[in-house]
């Protein structure tokens, strides 16, 4: 009775939390087979989620992670689709290869075959922890412990931006890099120096996506969600810290603007629809 009342709460709580202008109503929940999910990730074309599987630590090497799929309705197809990884966090796709942050380098997937075809290491690197990858196959990787943010390129890792505070989520929109750094929602422009969008977000912002072209949903690990309009204002859209439910690295079908939030501690998957 003590988890069914739990439930109910939850699902009251998260499905009908509204913001000024949009709501997220909840569709599906996974069941709690995942390992400690860390990220999701919708690729268009896909009738699948990927989701990174940390399942210990989030920084221990112990060969206990994986990447795992879930179907579009919320059934685990497979949980450790991929095994052999650390601490799998933010992931991206570019031409039938997933990339994965796992703690110091970055492992390049066939997802043709689900195998590792590529670990490539990022020196110094202690926490990556999201990915954001362009349409030339430049890869973007957060490393929130050391402040950093690198590129990986052909193969070869270059140090893009130093001296953040916390940068975790990532994304890509043509030529521009957006960084959640902190609780602010920042953008590097072509001289590397970053402008500040929006700001006095949760400090554990991780998720980032971009929809409707311009405006963008990002999630904090604690809990919350928030729509961020390009101007630089902020609607809280869902807000589980008082709960204790994680609001990890999120992904978006943005066609259909669902937002599928991993729990992370719950070991399960939420999707939203946003209103």
């Amino acid at each position: 009775m003590k988890c069914l009342t739990a439930a109910v709460v939850f699902l009251f709580t998260a499905s009908f939390v509204t913001a000024q202008n949009h709501q997220l109503i909840q569709l599906w929940q996974t069941d709690t087979t995942l390992k400690t999910p860390e990220s999701v990730l919708f690729h268009p074309g896909n009738n699948f989620l990927y989701v990174s599987n940390i399942n210990g630590a989030a920084g221990a090497k112990d060969g206990n992670g994986s990447i795992g799929k879930v179907n579009l309705d919320g059934k685990i197809i497979n949980a450790d689709w991929v095994k052999g990884l650390n601490a799998p966090k933010g992931m991206g796709f570019y031409k039938g290869k997933l990339w994965v942050a796992d703690i110091d380098e970055v492992v390049e997937i066939n997802t043709s075959t689900a195998t590792i075809e590529k670990r490539i290491p990022v020196n110094g690197a202690t926490f990556l922890n999201d990915i954001a990858i362009n349409g030339k196959g430049v890869v973007y990787v957060s490393d929130t412990r050391m402040k950093k943010v690198f590129t990986i390129e052909d193969g070869r890792v270059n140090l893009l931006l130093s001296d953040l505070k916390a940068p975790n989520g990532l994304f890509v929109a043509g030529d521009d890099l957006y960084i959640l750094d902190n609780g602010s929602l920042l953008k590097m422009e072509k001289n590397k120096s970053l402008t500040k969008i929006a700001d006095g977000m949760d400090p554990g912002t991780d998720g980032l996506e971009i929809i409707n072209g311009h405006d963008f949903i990002v999630s904090a690990w604690g809990g919350a969600i928030y729509y961020v309009k390009a101007g630089g204002s902020t609607e809280l859209l869902l807000d589980t810290r008082p709960q204790k439910i994680n609001a990890a690295d999120i992904g978006l079908d943005a066609e259909k603007k669902i937002v599928y939030v991993p729990n992370f501690l719950q070991n399960r998957i939420t999707a939203y629809q946003l209103k």
